[in-house]
């Protein structure tokens, strides 16, 4: 089950890569995105009905971290999608005023759900076999947040599906709005005191992100290579095209495959002794004294 978690998982991500990069507009790409997830979740539930887990920890490994992996996507692309289609027309004001709207719709739901919340972002295991395990529940009390398919659902698997997209949601309404002061500001002529921009080649920028999301280190490890692009290309003013073509590139490589992040190691290490060389005449000299 987990290979074939796998092989789909990264199917779909090359997909969505794809579809991130053409020249379709931002709704279409996303309906496209939406189209692919759809299409992913019904080949794993396809397989999942044919499947018999191992054990317990196999059964639970799937409905706490397969499934979400896939339906977090499904929702999250969905909810910008709508937001995209139902954006209000007029000035920045305006759209500011529904992005928050749309906040505190989210606050409202994270407040409902704060104790599996809690339970989520703790990371802890410990009613795991109740949550994520089929049969032991009652579906009239989960009703919100149950699939219509004992086989193919536990309690709170939707539920921890939709708390993932929803924190990525957040992340997305929240980027929006900086974009928008940012150009508020861009209009009254208020520059950075010290403008940063990336001057090393984009295909080092790329190895950084796909780095940076490997090791989880953005929302609890539930980033998507995608949001981190946009972020880091916003942020930078670089524009990295068709980024996941120069990803190919960097996995073709033969030799030294992450060259830039050993030169990042290298210059680090550097500074840090040369930090240590110049540190170290002083502290002898305090100790004379």
């Amino acid at each position: 089950m987990r290979k074939f978690a796998e092989r789909l998982n990264s199917a779909l991500e090359n997909q969505l890569n794809e579809v991130s990069s053409n020249g379709e507009t931002l709704a279409e790409r996303y309906r496209a995105s939406i189209m692919l997830s759809k299409k992913a979740l019904a080949k794993l539930k396809n397989y999942i009905h044919s499947y018999s887990f191992e054990n317990t920890e196999d059964e639970i490994h799937f409905f706490k971290k397969v499934k979400p992996q896939f339906y977090n996507r499904y929702i999250y692309f969905i909810n910008v999608y709508n937001l995209i289609m139902q954006k209000p027309l007029g000035g920045d004001e305006i759209l500011k005023e529904y992005i928050n709207i749309e906040l505190t719709d989210l606050k409202r739901f994270f407040d409902h759900n704060q104790a599996f919340y809690q339970y989520y972002r703790s990371g802890s295991c410990k009613m795991d076999e109740v949550y994520f395990t089929r049969g032991g529940f009652d579906v009239h009390v989960e009703l919100d947040d149950f699939e219509d398919d004992e086989v193919y659902s536990t309690s709170h698997d939707y539920k921890l599906s939709k708390i993932i997209a929803n924190e990525k949601y957040q992340d997305y309404l929240n980027l929006e709005l900086v974009n928008i002061n940012n150009n508020v500001n861009h209009a009254q002529d208020i520059t950075l005191e010290l403008p940063l921009t990336w001057t090393s080649n984009k295909t080092d920028m790329v190895e950084l992100i796909y780095a940076l999301v490997a090791l989880g280190v953005f929302n609890n490890g539930n980033a998507e290579i995608k949001s981190v692009i946009n972020f880091f290309q916003h942020i930078l003013q670089v524009d990295l095209g068709a980024y996941y073509h120069k990803y190919t590139d960097i996995t073709r490589r033969k030799k030294e495959r992450t060259c830039f992040l050993d030169k990042l190691k290298v210059a680090l290490l550097r500074r840090i002794d040369e930090k240590f060389a110049l540190d170290e005449p002083i502290q002898q000299s305090m100790h004379f004294n």
